[in-house]
């Protein structure tokens, strides 16, 4: 392995994931919440708004939530398992 592994293998509480998401953000994920959808992990890229990654409920579907709320169902992220 190639220097420290960063990513945290504890859950991190829901604020800290919430913090610095915009109200439509909030908004729609409250409501995503009701469907079985949760929030695994947000990205955080420097100087650019954060990226809420959400997971269905049987956790192999993700979505990200952009800034506006609206979801993008076919994001181009790589993720790792």
């Amino acid at each position: 392995m190639y220097g420290r592994e960063r990513r945290q293998s504890g859950d991190l509480d829901d604020e800290t994931l919430r913090a610095g998401l915009s109200p439509a953000q909030l908004n729609a994920l409250e409501t995503l919440e009701h469907f079985g959808w949760t929030l695994r992990f947000v990205r955080r890229p420097m100087f650019r708004d954060p990226v809420p990654v959400l997971f269905a409920r049987d956790g192999k579907r993700f979505v990200v939530l952009q800034a506006d709320g609206t979801l993008d169902e076919a994001p181009d992220l790589v993720i790792r398992n």
